[in-house]
């Protein structure tokens, strides 16, 4: 090996200069430049070999053009997620309300848009409200590699959900333009529309339409709550400045798909705060998920004859109450019947009428979410609860409707991704672990349209959805760094 050969020529100098008697400075000088050149000789010929034998790693060529350290601000990405949070529908009260195509949505996407503008990205909006900016790559037409969430805010919530996501990928763009590093694939942070259900009853707007996985028919059939007489999202995305090129919802929703699994994007990743405690928990710093679970949704109602509360008798009574109770209670042991920590089932929604104290409960309407990253153990779930609900009405002598409003595939995440983000935090020194996501996020629809993965970093006591929502200064700058890295790797792939 070149690394023996520099050992032998080393001992061959050697051996020269005690032959020559030592008997001059100039001879000394001479026999130790050529063991010099000898060793910077065979050093040379295999790059990145370590010639002591003490276990070095061989630096491959991509690791070597990744600089160290990319560095970000610790104070940068906590201000400019509080000067989002001020951009609120509700200016006074607490928490963070921001409801999609607002006026606070609309001066929230001017100030994401001057981020990355001030980061020198080329910027440019889809016909629902996607917003790109791309640090473009030495190889431009290669799939880039895309970083991006949500900026809308349920009422009510906090700071960070979602937010979080789509500020981080800029500042580690800029942290990698700071350092130095040249993307081979163009770098793209991103800012999903409407991925909150909350003013069209559906999530993950944007994500889907990008991964055509929504119909026309059904987007232009959902309320907007809003406008719930002549609302639909097309006219509010209209109103908003959007869609103006586009002919009808058809025609908006193909302009958005980025097309065929791998075209536009090469890889996709996703930085979130976890929504739940097990980093808090545990005292780690990152998380590397592998899948990310999906829901089942399904309404369904109970309708009796009600009746007087005194008049009515006990015996002659079929109360679309108690069967709902009776079947909310089914909800919750089918889930746990799994033996899985996976399967979660909530009767999230149950309105009771006429809603009286002294009537009869006539109907009981029940919305239901059954989650998991199994979608076959999943869909049992389901399949059982329609099956006891039909069983609990016949016993009752109740009426019972139901309806799938949605069944979502859950998503499992690639692998290159994932390593790129553990040898990432491995970088940085930073702990890990693998997990799963239990909550729903805008990666589950990029699964569809690239090799997709998502990076959690902890949040206070697993709070979110809620105005004490929090992720402290140093976890969020060990995130932006571990995305940055992760990034810079992906986009030399």
């Amino acid at each position: 090996s070149p690394i023996e050969r520099s050992h032998a020529v080393s001992c061959a100098v050697l051996v020269l200069f005690i032959m020559s008697g030592q008997q001059s400075r100039k001879s000394f000088l001479a026999c130790l430049s050529l063991l010099v050149f000898s060793i910077s000789e065979s050093s040379a010929s295999v790059s990145g070999e370590c010639l002591a034998d003490a276990g070095c790693p061989t630096l491959t060529a991509p690791e070597q053009a990744i600089p160290s350290p990319v560095v970000v601000d610790l104070a940068t990405v906590p201000a400019q997620l509080l000067s989002l949070a001020k951009l609120s529908d509700i200016e006074s009260g607490p928490g963070v309300t921001r409801l999609i195509f607002t006026d606070s949505d609309a001066a929230g996407r001017a100030y994401v848009r001057s981020l990355m503008e001030k980061a020198e990205l080329v910027v440019r909006e889809d016909a629902m409200g996607n917003i790109f900016g791309r640090w473009v790559g030495s190889e431009p037409t290669l799939p880039a590699v895309g970083s991006g969430s949500h900026a809308d805010a349920i009422p009510n919530s906090g700071a960070y959900d979602g937010t979080l996501g789509v500020l981080g990928p800029i500042e580690a763009i800029a942290a990698l333009k700071r350092a130095g590093f040249k993307p081979k694939r163009s770098i793209e942070a991103l800012m999903f529309t409407s991925e909150e259900p909350t003013r069209f009853g559906i999530s993950c707007v944007g994500s889907r339409a990008m991964a055509s996985k929504l119909d026309p028919v059904y987007l232009d059939s959902l309320t907007d709550i809003l406008n719930p007489d002549h609302g639909s999202f097309r006219n509010a995305a209209l109103k908003a400045g959007y869609a103006n090129n586009t002919l009808n919802t058809k025609d908006m929703l193909s302009q958005c798909s980025l097309g065929d699994y791998g075209a536009y994007y090469d890889s996709f990743l996703e930085l979130h705060i976890e929504q739940g405690p097990e980093l808090e928990e545990e005292n780690l710093s990152l998380g590397v998920v592998t899948a990310i679970a999906a829901p089942a949704a399904l309404r369904c109602s109970f309708t009796g004859d009600g009746g007087h509360a005194g008049a009515q008798l006990m015996h002659r009574r079929n109360d679309a109450l108690i069967a709902a109770a009776e079947l909310s209670s089914a909800v919750e042991k089918f889930a746990l019947d799994t033996k899985s920590n996976d399967t979660v089932a909530t009767v999230g929604v149950l309105k009771v009428g006429p809603g009286a104290i002294n009537s009869v409960p006539r109907t009981a309407d029940m919305e239901i979410d059954v989650r998991d990253i199994d979608g076959e153990r999943r869909d049992k779930v389901v399949s059982k609860i329609i099956t006891r609900g039909q069983e609990i009405a016949k016993k009752r002598n109740v009426r019972w409707s139901y309806e799938i409003v949605n069944a979502d595939p859950p998503a499992t995440c690639a692998p290159k991704v994932a390593n790129a983000i553990e040898a990432a935090a491995k970088k940085l020194k930073l702990s890990s672990k693998r997990m799963v996501s239990r909550a729903y996020h805008d990666s589950l629809f990029m699964s569809e349209v690239a090799p997709t993965g998502m990076l959690f970093i902890p949040c206070h006591k697993g709070f979110s959805h809620r105005p004490d929502e929090f992720a402290s200064a140093i976890d969020i700058k060990n995130g932006v760094e571990a995305l940055a890295l992760a990034l810079a790797s992906l986009s030399l792939a």
